[in-house]
């Protein structure tokens, strides 16, 4: 879903996902077009050791990043990491997403921030996306992309793709104008909205 959505090119980015079960994360291989990858060759890592099983594919770098996020919000079952273009322009000049639409206002519950360059050694990353995220499941990461995460790997793919399409369209609106910005209490109207009478009832 990730090339198709178009947040991703050749191998970039990755996508993991938790089962608390059985204490696996699996995770994308490194380097490897997504076209090649199957579930047999997805990577499989112990989230309490981090330990891989020899004779697996090589694990994606940001790995610890992924583990890092497990280990410190339980209740996340997937992480998803893409360069995508609009959102990722964003984060070339450390500007966040401001909340300037409904869509915003459900998904994000306020604008999507943007954290500062974070360089890429042991659970910098990690500290940084706890640091500087907002209330909702995603993050700009400056010079860098996007980190995207979720209760299950539909709603981290969900985030991940909803990141790119509100970053594209107030990329647009920047181009007619001054951007106006929702009042942080008609932002809690949509949020609270979304997340509690929007869509289908799960038992049907």
């Amino acid at each position: 879903m990730l090339p198709k959505a178009g947040l991703v090119t050749m191998h970039s980015g990755n996508v993991s996902g938790y089962d608390p079960e059985s204490g696996k994360v699996v995770i994308k291989p490194s380097g490897m077009d997504y076209d090649l990858v199957t579930p047999a060759n997805l990577v499989e890592v112990d989230l309490a050791t981090g330990e891989i099983a020899p004779g697996q594919a090589k694990a994606s770098v940001d790995l610890p990043h992924h583990l890092y996020l497990y280990r410190h919000v339980p209740e996340l079952r997937s992480v998803v990491h893409t360069h995508s273009n609009y959102a990722t322009a964003f984060a070339s000049v450390h500007k966040s997403i401001p909340c300037c639409l409904t869509a915003i206002s459900d998904e994000f519950g306020g604008e999507i921030p943007c954290a500062p360059y974070i360089d890429n050694e042991g659970d910098h990353i990690g500290e940084g996306i706890l640091k500087y995220r907002g209330r909702g499941p995603a993050i700009l990461l400056g010079n860098h992309g996007v980190f995207a995460w979720g209760t299950s790997v539909s709603n981290a793919l969900k985030a991940a793709i909803m990141v790119e399409d509100v970053a594209k369209t107030v990329h647009l609106g920047m181009q007619l104008g001054t951007l106006i910005p929702i009042d942080q209490t008609e932002v809690d109207k949509w949020w609270n909205r979304y997340h509690t009478s929007y869509g289908q009832d799960s038992s049907l």
